[in-house]
């Protein structure tokens, strides 16, 4: 079989899908069709992994309890880590909108299986942490797919995992990666939120790789 040609224009747009990949806080809230959803999903499979271990853990949280639960938490957190900040710049983070969960008509919490039976290990032996990494993958697909079918995504960060993990029943064995809000954007954007609100700038010019 051969690979499938990718021509300038696929190429000029798959640039435009990285660009338009924004992490999404405000949300409409009528929900996604659930063959979207499910589709979604799906592709999010198709990331790498490593050993082919496929370690990631979706779980769709659509109870109210365990959604207010998450939200509390992030109340705590989120005003635990404006402690952090002095000022002006507690002003700002304090202004910010750093999450969906109000909104946002769909909670998917993401795990990995630390040491999943599927793969026998293959590529773990020394740097175990893999496993995490491939449902990093996993995330980073589900979120390119997204946003080619007009859908918008938040990863929240600012959560006790522990808490996380208790709230939704984890399984043993799984680590908490993500919290992620999924729904409609209301305000498609292709700048970074925080990029518009003054908190951070890309810099997009910093040369990131080295010659050894």
């Amino acid at each position: 079989m051969n690979a499938p040609p990718f021509s300038a224009s696929f190429q000029s747009e798959l640039e435009t899908l990285f660009r338009w990949r924004r992490d999404v806080r405000h949300f409409r809230t009528d929900p996604l069709p659930r063959a979207l959803l499910d589709d979604l999903l799906q592709a999010s499979c198709l990331a790498p992994s490593v050993g082919l271990s496929e370690p990631w853990r979706f779980v769709l949280v659509n109870d109210a309890d365990r959604r207010s639960a998450i939200r509390s938490n992030f109340e705590r957190c989120n005003a635990e880590a404006l402690k952090g900040y002095e000022g002006d710049r507690a002003a700002r983070y304090a202004a910010l909108k750093l999450a969906g969960l109000n909104d946002a008509p769909h909670h998917v919490a993401v795990f990995c299986e630390k040491d999943p039976a599927q793969g026998r290990g293959l590529g773990r032996s020394t740097m175990p942490e893999t496993t995490t990494w491939s449902a990093v993958m996993a995330i980073h697909t589900f979120w390119l797919a997204a946003v080619a079918a007009e859908v918008g995504l938040g990863w929240v960060s600012i959560l006790d995992p522990d808490a996380v993990h208790h709230a939704l029943d984890a399984e043993d064995g799984w680590e908490f990666v993500a919290y992620l809000c999924v729904g409609y954007p209301l305000e498609p954007s292709m700048t970074p939120e925080l990029e518009r609100t003054g908190w951070e700038q890309r810099n997009l010019e910093r040369r990131v790789w080295i010659t050894r």
